[in-house]
């Protein structure tokens, strides 16, 4: 039940929204001039960085960099290139090809150059791999022209339970992935999760491809299918653009997020496609100034923005911008979730020009969140959620609640702010 003075806050800031009792509480965040200082959404634009647009010098050399990409011919590299069959990667689907590619990924590292190529029209076999940097070079290129899969045998996990495919503390990092896949196999893993399988236990699963502190990374095209658990994780990472990344499982996998972003800075999410059975698009723990636009999100459980753990303080999730979203038969639309217990802030969180089609729970706040085998316990502790604006969010409502707000008792969403709400 949501205490008195915050339903009348929000039935004054939905029916008189120009009522100065709406924004009196953000005159002084950071948030009131938040629409003002961003730019709109514009497809045409590639690669903008956060909350800022690109000059046109920038655009050119992008598009120029794709041409060469284009041309690209296979198995032959250009000059100074490594290709992994260099290091007899087979690339035939059944043999084991991970020490190829640790030989190359270490030849690459250690070059001028610094351009490792995945060769097209090949299947690469890949058991759990570390490319860790810092590299030679003062920027690193890896194109994915072909498939990467994953080995299906648990048992290949053993060392690392919780991840697939990680890069680690590379710099200025781009990976072009447009004509080629990365592809988990989670099947196994799938059936074997307890939200599956109720007879098993719960555990961990691998993330299919990790980025952990790669600074001023970039994600072209990147395709990732049936990931084990998440897809993409973006963690402790600053200035990361990531375009038109492809995501896709089916829609009874569990816990398979699609972008995942933790502890992150600086992140600008453009033009994704995900399907997936989680999340869309997961803003947790210690991340701001994130930016997604131009999302296509369904089937999956929307866009979410939390702090997941409880216990210990948690870093605020600050300066959120969801802007220009399709969501199409999700689980949840645009949802802020919180555990109960935690603590922390989230805050300054925007969500704008959202199409819902057919979606459960389009708008939702839920500040006593529990994903686990036993009901959660009543706690005092509750992150603080503040600041929050929808605004142009329409469509269809698969369910008759179109909007839910499940506040904590002792810490209160604070400033909720909506307008332009047209949800049937």
């Amino acid at each position: 039940m949501l205490p008195q003075s915050l339903l009348l806050s929000l039935f004054f800031c939905t029916f008189i929204i120009s009522s100065p009792f709406c924004y009196s509480s953000f005159l002084d965040e950071p948030l009131s001039n938040f629409f003002e200082r961003t730019p709109a959404y514009n497809p045409s634009t590639a690669y903008p960085s956060y909350l800022g647009t690109i000059d046109k010098e920038r655009v050119d050399d992008f598009k120029g960099s794709l041409e060469r990409y284009d041309h690209l011919g296979t198995p032959a590299t250009s000059l100074g290139e490594v290709n992994v069959e260099d290091f007899r990667a087979e690339g035939v689907g059944d043999t084991d090809d991970t020490e190829a590619f640790k030989k190359a990924w270490k030849e690459t590292c250690s070059s001028d150059t610094a351009v490792l190529v995945v060769p097209k029209d090949k299947t690469y076999n890949v058991k759990p791999i570390t490319f860790s940097g810092p590299c030679k070079s003062d920027s690193v290129t890896l194109k994915i022209l072909g498939k990467i899969e994953a080995s299906d045998n648990p048992a290949d996990y053993a060392s690392d339970l919780s991840h697939w495919l990680l890069f680690r503390n590379i710099q200025n990092f781009q990976v072009e992935g447009d004509q080629g896949t990365i592809d988990g196999k989670g099947e196994i893993w799938w059936e074997n999760s307890c939200k599956i399988n109720k007879a098993k236990p719960c555990t961990k699963a691998p993330t299919a491809v990790s980025f952990v502190q790669c600074d001023n990374l970039k994600l072209h095209g990147l395709r990732v299918y049936n990931a084990q658990e998440m897809h993409v994780s973006i963690e402790k990472s600053v200035n990361v653009e990531a375009f038109n990344v492809i995501v896709t499982s089916p829609e009874t996998s569990p816990n398979t997020e699609g972008i995942h972003v933790t502890s992150s800075e600086n992140v600008h999410i453009i033009e994704p496609v995900i399907k997936t059975g989680d999340d869309c698009i997961s803003i947790v723990d210690g991340s701001k100034n994130v930016k997604a636009t131009g999302v296509t999100c369904g089937p999956g459980h929307g866009i979410s923005v939390g702090i997941l753990e409880g216990g210990k303080p948690k870093a605020p999730v600050s300066n959120v911008l969801v802007d220009h979203a399709t969501l199409t038969g999700t689980n949840f639309g645009v949802r802020i979730k919180t555990w109960q217990g935690g603590s922390g802030n989230v805050d300054n969180i925007v969500f704008e020009h959202v199409k819902m089609k057919g979606v459960s729970n389009p708008i939702i706040i839920d500040q006593n969140y529990c994903d686990q085998e036993t009901a959660c316990k009543d706690q005092d502790s509750s992150v603080q959620i503040r600041n929050v604006i929808y605004k142009d969010i329409t469509g269809t409502s698969a369910t008759k609640k179109t909007t839910i707000f499940n506040c904590s008792k002792t810490f209160p969403c604070q400033g909720i702010m909506l307008k332009g709400i047209n949800l049937s």
